[in-house]
């Protein structure tokens, strides 16, 4: 809805709106989508949901390289109705893929823990446990010849 405010007030040019309307409108699909997630810390561990919704659990792929956590997940749906006769009256094709990579550093790969419920991914990421220095006393040996 626009506001009330006369257009020459608002410091931009009418036109200005429609600049680049043709990248986003002919952007291939899911372009400008992205997984959204949410990650809280909770003292020993980090916790990241992710938003995954209409995915199957077989739909999602969470690979760990490195110090790297990567979650992709691809959907691909269709949809086909035929008359009598077979000729179709309608058939729709969906397909959505996307991909998102986050920083292992501090975490203990070993025991990450992903859950998948409600169109939400909920996954553990423990931190690692800091162990103090470990220290000995060294003896110094004499110079007697």
């Amino acid at each position: 809805m626009f506001e009330l405010t006369p257009f020459e007030r608002r410091g931009y040019d009418l036109f200005d709106m429609f600049d680049g309307f043709d990248r986003d409108l002919f952007a291939p699909a899911g372009r400008h989508e992205r997984i959204r997630t949410d990650i809280r810390d909770e003292g020993d561990k980090y916790v990241m949901e992710a938003e995954l919704p209409g995915f199957a659990k077989e739909d999602i792929n969470l690979e760990i390289t490195d110090d790297m956590l990567t979650l992709s997940a691809e959907h691909k749906e269709q949809k086909d109705e035929k008359d009598s006769k077979g000729k179709y009256i309608r058939r729709e094709r969906s397909y959505g893929s996307y991909k998102r990579s986050f920083d292992l550093s501090g975490i203990n790969t070993e025991a990450i823990t992903a859950e998948y419920k409600n169109g939400i991914l909920n996954v553990s990421l423990p931190k690692k446990q800091i162990e103090p220095p470990k220290s000995r006393r060294l003896e110094i040996a004499s110079d007697e010849s």
